[in-house]
């Protein structure tokens, strides 16, 4: 595991190193109540990965859960993205523009996740 933190922020956990077995001992740290999701999006990775004959699908999950890891051991994107879950869950609809901010915050939580671990 990694332990340079990249927004001097102090991290619950290191950053696990880009392979299937780390990413899941840290997100068993981290967010155990995910690693059913994280088994199922891997089964379905994996049957659409032989369909296709493409390993982009399985990359794709790896880069998935390692940017869910780094979500969840960083306090800082931890907290922006529950807050921003809230935001979604609490509003009226799609039209409601607490949606729309809470939308693109999550998105904006995902991408520096993904940022960080690529």
């Amino acid at each position: 595991m990694t332990t340079q933190p990249d927004h001097g922020g102090q991290d619950l956990i290191p950053r696990p190193e880009r392979t299937p077995e780390a990413i899941r001992t840290a997100l068993a740290r981290v967010a155990p109540h995910r690693l059913g999701d994280m088994e199922r999006h891997k089964e379905q990775a994996l049957a659409t990965a032989i369909q296709d004959g493409k390993i982009g699908h399985l990359q794709a999950w790896l880069t998935h859960w390692h940017a869910q890891v780094e979500i969840e051991r960083r306090p800082d994107l931890s907290a922006r993205h529950h807050a921003a879950l809230a935001s979604v869950h609490g509003t009226t609809g799609k039209d409601d523009p607490a949606f729309r901010h809470g939308m693109i915050e999550l998105a904006a939580v995902e991408d520096e996740a993904v940022r960080a671990v690529s």
